[in-house]
């Protein structure tokens, strides 16, 4: 993800006000630098100062093909000098309102004695002065643009900026994911089905369109080294109930294997499958579980059920690295006030509360056959669900709560299910989430990033709908 930087002020001041460019370009270079150590390929512009280095930034921005650009205000600048270069390079804007100090020492300031020399200090205190200016020049000229304000000591400032940073990276790494569908949607549920068209033209994703047949050749083809290695990882991530028949451990091994040589010929970055045959491929789509938890787990999401919508979620919420633990609404405890989730599997692994049960189920529920599945709960402390909605019209937006998973009993079934706590209680979460109108299914990641997710939302065009309590 390339993350393009420059700088604004105005040549006029610096033959009037000695020192004021090295001071500034100090500043840009303190911005410069936290950017370069939050991972970013940083093309930086530098100071733009006039219309034609602003035209040499704009071509700079363009030919390198930055996916962000942070505008730092470094004094009072003039707004045609910055129109150029953010309507050529089209990407989102972050201005950077950020002042050396919080507070001016006044005192000191006014002792100075020097008009000139105060008036030089002032200008490299006043980037507020341009904020309005650019604001209303962007809003006019349809610029799509954000802000943050503060000063370069605090906090908050750079928590913001980062957020900015992987809010791109994850809109970057959403539009180079392949999205492999292995099978079919489930029969009936109505909720799921999604327009693959506009899920690529919000996301800027690729759908690979995958034959039940490729996976079954790949299958035969496993050998028993591959299965042995694939046993191995099974004792290593999971706690293997001694309930799992070998037979069934080996069947699931080797379907594993060859979901994994799937998921690398076809270059995949998430999948959502579901699948009902009979014979080979009854023995395979019962047999998926374990190993689209181990690709889960190792940021490679995958959606039961063919639930496209939802394993865009859990692609986001994987690249956000919070986890993205594929769920839906199991039951409401109205007297512990909490709302359990979960699913059949897959899972995320790696946001597990402790080691994860591999355990034998005698029936999946719903779907044909038997075999293997996934016991675990979501690590304990705060969460975020987040779904991918379609409105009547087709348009997409995000809706998004947080909460916290909490420690209590859970079912025993075979399924992921952890307990959840809401900030307006469990009644009004399932009410107002239910409003929105998502799918049944959503994706469950640790930590609270609905800011995050706001500007990724924010980046990629789309409306994010936040519950809150009140």
């Amino acid at each position: 993800m390339k993350t393009g930087l420059f700088s604004i002020g105005l040549d006029t001041y610096w033959p009037q006000f000695d020192g004021l460019l090295d001071n500034l370009t100090g500043y840009h270079n303190q911005i410069r630098d936290q950017l370069n150590a939050m991972g970013t390929d940083l093309v930086d512009a530098g100071m733009v100062d006039n219309p034609e280095k602003a035209r040499q930034a704009a071509q700079l921005f363009k030919t390198e093909d930055v996916d962000i650009i942070f505008l730092f205000i470094s004094t009072y600048a003039l707004s045609s000098t910055v129109l150029p270069v953010v309507q050529k390079a089209k990407v989102p804007v972050v201005m950077l309102n950020i002042q050396p100090v919080a507070q001016l020492d006044y005192e000191t300031f006014n002792a100075m004695g020097d008009r000139g020399k105060m008036t030089g200090l002032w200008l490299e205190h006043c980037q507020s002065c341009s904020l309005p200016e650019l604001a209303c020049v962007f809003n006019r000229s349809g610029v799509d643009y954000h802000v943050v304000s503060g000063y370069l000591q605090e906090d908050y400032v750079w928590q913001e900026i980062k957020d900015w940073v992987d809010a791109a990276k994850v809109a970057h790494g959403m539009r180079e994911n392949r999205v492999g569908i292995l099978g079919h949607y489930y029969n009936g549920m109505l909720d799921v089905y999604s327009d693959l068209t506009q899920q690529s033209a919000t996301f800027g994703n690729h759908f690979e369109i995958l034959e039940m047949c490729e996976l079954f050749d790949l299958r035969q083809a496993v050998s028993d080294d591959e299965v042995n290695a694939k046993l191995a990882e099974f004792a290593d991530k999971f706690d293997v109930s001694a309930e799992c028949e070998q037979s069934e451990l080996q069947r699931a091994a080797k379907t594993s294997v060859a979901l994994d040589k799937l998921i690398a010929k076809h270059q995949l970055g998430s999948m959502a499958y579901y699948y009902e045959g009979s014979g080979e491929y009854e023995n395979i789509v019962t047999s998926v579980i374990a190993g689209n938890t181990l690709l889960t787990g190792s940021n490679t999401p995958i959606a039961g059920e063919c639930e496209i919508k939802n394993v865009q979620a859990m692609k986001i919420m994987d690249l956000f690295g919070v986890g993205g633990s594929f769920s839906e609404f199991y039951l409401s405890d109205f007297k512990d006030d909490v709302v359990y989730l979960g699913h059949d599997g897959p899972a995320h692994f790696a946001i597990a509360e402790g080691r994860v049960g591999l355990v034998p189920l005698p029936v999946y529920h719903g779907k044909p056959g038997k075999g293997l599945s996934i016991q675990m709960t979501v690590k304990h402390g705060p969460v975020t669900v987040m779904s991918v909605v379609t409105r009547r019209d087709g348009s997409v937006f995000l809706q998004v709560c947080e909460g916290e998973s909490v420690a209590g009993p859970t079912l025993h079934i075979g399924n992921t299910n952890s307990r959840y706590k809401f900030p307006m209680g469990a009644r009004e979460f399932m009410n107002d989430w239910s409003r929105g109108g998502p799918s049944h299914h959503c994706a469950i990641g640790v930590g609270h990033i609905a800011s995050k997710i706001e500007k990724f939302a924010a980046i990629v065009g789309i409306e994010v709908r936040k519950l809150t309590a009140g």
